[in-house]
């Protein structure tokens, strides 16, 4: 077993890693960027090493650093985590170089299925069922298009290096093409740093099936169970379970018998997944990743392992610790990825500080994997994960349960976060009934991202509630320091001279909307309307260690209340409402400045932009593509109009709202 080693990545992953290190007495090394300079990972480790500035290509991309790290703390191997260098073979091959192990596969695997390109010819060598598609060397976008009409539509095109869901793009018919292949291209260059493209015949509900594969030095290879990771947005995984619900034990046999026949195809060694999809009770290859996957947690859990140990163990010589008749499976395990990204806006990743995070209480059966603590800050130059929420059940039905129960205990606040959508996902009749497939949350938008542009009034005028009683208490507060405990502006019971006491609060909730919240309040009871609606009855509410706490028509109320700044987030059973105090004077101020603006949905850097100052546009027109967290996002004309100014070229970075395009609409 190796003494020391190096941890050649960040967040979650650095700290599951290190969790298992210091089990086993291993001393680890972490780096970090200067943006990462008070993260958690840092702290956890024993040692560690600034790379550079906050850009993953000046710090965590940057293999020179990396392994000039690793040589000059005395680290005899590089964890490389997932994501960053973990698939890149010339990383593998460079640590060799110096005598420092790659905890990974060897260079050629890596290199062989790192290109889905080239792994699918491979599997077709080894008569592994592929997916109808193109997968060639020849790349001229007349050659791809004319593959596509081969296929037939709808086609699945994809970048030939990586994953993630980056590069990707789905396209129905023969005009979507072209702007599909760029758009492809320019997120697998920047994602990859490779632009080649491959084809695939889209299948419209299939199933996402991987396969946990395992193999050392002396020619052994298992497979560990299987996965279902079929709940996905943007083509990135959202919710993945294990053993995948509904196959026939003969399936998992011959998917397990087919994943270890590839593992061994191109010499592999370590962990890795071969994913599939599935359908109609066949399945056919898709890629293999050549690392440790982000959702390995549900297959420790019903695996009784820990497969990080099971990486050093390899990566130092050592045998597999078990043979495949020795794997046992209990039970069901589930695991969500809690991302900070705002559902209702297509889940655009969200940036900020975390200025609350309460997790539920820990428990046998229950896991969270995180790299953040409160008052850290999610930016844009990294994945926007928070954390996986895993949890175990003697079936599928208890796990569910138990992960949800877990998300309704946990406590998040200033950022949007997909914890409500994850909640729901959860609670739905037809992921309960295993009724799952890659398009599920597409089909069932409707019941999961409503297209309602307000939320809840209850939480809104909960909030509300928060406000007039926080202003109460600083004005009780400061009566105290006046010294007189019997003034009547320290009292915080709505006391009137004549009649009941009443507030009115303008807000605005997280869809935009302004609200009109209206309070009356006479004595211990409280009622409060929002925008003249049906009011709401609060019995002898107060603020109880950051908690409103009051009587209801339904019994009692607890809800957690987080203020920061103008901006209140009220969290009931997980879901987290937020609300912004309405500054009128600078709202109207605001508004005559930002006329006709096209402004940027978030942090980011212009990749693209398609019109010059005095083009005139029609409506729905790409105008600009913005990327952020790696995800290109496309500024496109509300209106008819003229483009008075282009404020930024490609290349540029740019701050969340800002104008990117000075735009004049037609009347």
């Amino acid at each position: 077993m190796f003494r020391k080693i190096l941890i050649a990545n960040r967040g979650e992953i650095a700290c599951r890693i290190m969790r298992t290190t210091k089990r086993l007495g291993v001393s680890t090394v972490a780096v970090y960027s200067e943006a990462d300079a008070h993260a958690l990972h840092v702290e956890m480790a024993d040692e560690a090493v600034l790379l550079g500035s906050a850009p993953a290509a000046q710090s965590y991309l940057a293999m020179d650093k990396v392994i000039a790290a690793a040589v000059a703390t005395g680290a005899e191997a590089i964890h490389p985590g997932y994501g960053f260098l973990s698939e890149n073979a010339r990383f593998a091959e460079a640590c060799g170089k110096v005598g420092v192990t790659f905890i990974g596969p060897p260079a050629a695997a890596i290199h062989a299925m790192g290109s889905k390109s080239e792994s699918k010819l491979l599997m077709e060598r080894a008569r592994v069922p592929l997916v109808p598609g193109y997968h060639g060397a020849e790349q001229a976008d007349s050659h791809l298009i004319h593959e596509a009409m081969r296929i037939g539509f709808p086609v699945l095109i994809k970048a030939s290096a990586g994953g993630g869901g980056k590069g990707m793009r789905i396209v129905r018919a023969e005009h979507e093409l072209q702007p599909a292949i760029d758009g492809a291209r320019r997120e697998a260059k920047a994602a990859f740093g490779d632009e080649r493209l491959l084809i695939e015949k889209y299948m419209e509900r299939p199933r996402h099936v991987e396969v946990q594969v395992f193999a050392d030095s002396y020619g052994n290879a298992v497979y560990i169970h299987d996965r279902d990771c079929s709940i996905q947005r943007r083509h990135q995984k959202v919710i993945e379970e294990a053993p995948a619900p509904g196959l026939s034990e003969e399936t998992r046999k011959r998917m397990g018998e087919a994943a270890v026949a590839a593992a061994k195809a191109v010499g592999y060694v370590g962990a890795g997944t071969v994913e599939f999809l599935y359908a109609d009770g066949q399945f056919y290859f898709i890629e293999m990743n050549t690392r440790l996957q982000v959702e390995h947690p549900v297959t420790e859990m019903i695996a009784g392992l820990d497969l990080v140990e099971w990486q050093l163990r390899v990566a130092s010589g050592e045998k597999l610790p078990e043979t495949q008749g020795e794997l046992q499976r209990y039970g069901h395990a589930m695991e969500v990825r809690l991302y900070a990204e705002d559902p209702t806006r297509g889940f655009l990743p969200a940036t900020g500080r975390l200025a609350h995070l309460v997790w539920p209480t820990a428990a046998n059966n229950l896991r969270i994997d995180s790299g953040v603590r409160a008052g850290d800050v999610i930016s844009t130059h990294y994945d926007p994960m928070i954390a996986k929420v895993i949890a175990w059940g003697e079936d599928r039905t208890s796990a569910v349960q138990r992960l949800r129960r877990a998300l309704t205990e946990t406590e998040i606040a200033g950022l949007a976060t997909n914890a409500g959508f994850l909640i729901d996902v959860l609670g739905h009749p037809n992921f309960l009934k295993e009724e799952i497939d890659t398009g599920f949350i597409e089909r069932h938008r409707a019941e999961l991202l409503p297209e309602v542009g307000a939320m809840p009034d209850r939480a809104l005028a909960l909030a509300a509630a928060f406000l007039v009683l926080a202003d109460g208490q600083r004005a009780a507060e400061a009566a105290r320091h006046s010294g007189d405990p019997h003034s009547p502006w320290g009292l915080t019971n709505g006391w009137r001279l004549n009649g009941e006491g009443g507030s009115s609060i303008l807000l605005r909730d997280n869809a935009g909307q302004q609200r009109d919240a209206h309070l009356t309040f006479s004595g211990a009871l409280w009622s409060i309307a929002i925008d003249a609606g049906a009011p709401l009855r609060l019995t002898a509410p107060r603020i109880d260690n950051g908690a409103l706490v009051a009587g209801t028509d339904h019994g009692r109320l607890r809800v957690t209340i987080v203020q920061d700044g103008s901006q209140v987030t009220v969290i009931e059973r997980g879901r987290a409402t937020r609300v912004t105090r309405v500054d009128v004077l600078a709202e109207a101020e605001a508004a005559t400045l930002s006329h006709d603006q096209l402004a940027s949905p978030m942090p980011g850097t212009v990749v693209r932009v398609m019109v010059e100052d005095g083009a005139s546009v029609t409506r729905g027109q790409p105008l600009m593509v913005v990327e952020a967290m790696k995800m290109e996002h496309t500024i496109a004309a509300h209106a008819d109009g003229i483009v008075r100014q282009v404020k930024f070229r490609a290349g540029d970075p740019v701050a969340e709202g800002v104008e990117l395009i000075a735009f004049e609409a037609e009347s």
